[in-house]
């Protein structure tokens, strides 16, 4: 073959394969083509879930931990019974019980795009008992101080004092995921206040069958206390303490006793 027709060959296949890429790359282009979407960046990354199975990173709604059932025991601390000839108000802590039921709860995240910092608050009501001695009970006089009463109806009898209260916490809480975000540690510390709603003395004995002697009064009680909690948990395994920073008898109408209640969560909702 004549060296100008191989050469003209040669060519013409070259020109072949030039168009065949051209046109496969016009191609490409047209099904590749990028379609910008108008969307915040912000919100196209919270709707991405980084763990199906637990945590999304980035959703920012906080919850804390303080709906639920706590239960409690009571205890005096900073006694001072000066001007008193006996500790009346010693009361027996494994027996002296309160039972907190936080029915409301409001959860304020701190975080812009994280959800494990936050204010919690909310209503609770608390029920506690205070287990005295079985001989013991205590009296308002008519100048409004707490005098012990000591009594014997039998041989089987019991004494307590019980306060029924309001309270509202307001929390600081952190919470440190576990387990791959699956789960949470926290802490949560803060002040709460309460008010006191109602309370008795009451006496059970028995004589030939079950009787009570309840009786209703103040108490010389404070009515507004405030003090210092902490929580901490786990999972189902939750603890609390609360400590008054106001005494449990108003000024110079009883011993001076600080109430200090600490036990773990049953339940939380």
């Amino acid at each position: 073959m004549p060296p100008e027709n191989i050469t003209f060959g040669l060519q013409f296949h070259l020109m072949v394969v030039l168009g065949l890429l051209f046109c496969l790359n016009t191609v490409a282009q047209g099904t590749d083509t990028i379609v910008p979407i108008r969307k915040n960046a912000e919100e196209i990354l919270k709707s991405i879930n980084l763990n199906s199975d637990g945590f999304n990173f980035w959703k920012d709604n906080f919850s804390g931990n303080w709906a639920g059932i706590d239960f409690g025991f009571n205890t005096f601390l900073n006694i001072d019974y000066s001007g008193y000839d006996s500790k009346f108000m010693k009361n027996d802590v494994l027996r002296s019980n309160s039972f907190h039921l936080n029915l409301i709860q409001q959860s304020i995240g701190l975080q812009r795009n994280r959800n494990n910092f936050g204010l919690v608050t909310g209503i609770g009501v608390l029920f506690q008992d205070y287990r005295l001695d079985d001989t013991i009970t205590i009296l308002r006089n008519e100048n409004d101080w707490i005098v012990p009463k000591s009594f014997h109806y039998s041989d089987n009898q019991k004494s307590k004092l019980f306060v029924f209260s309001v309270t509202v916490p307001v929390l600081a809480e952190v919470q440190i995921p576990v387990n791959n975000y699956r789960n949470r540690f926290y802490i949560s510390s803060g002040m709460y206040f309460s008010y006191r709603i109602g309370s008795y003395t009451k006496i059970k004995y028995r004589v030939e069958h079950n009787q009570k002697l309840k009786i209703n009064d103040n108490y010389s009680l404070q009515n507004f206390r405030y003090g210092i909690m902490a929580r901490t948990g786990y999972r189902w395994i939750n603890f609390f303490a609360m400590y008054d920073l106001t005494p449990f008898f108003q000024d110079e109408k009883g011993p001076e006793l600080t109430q200090f209640i600490f036990g773990i969560s049953l339940l939380r909702f």
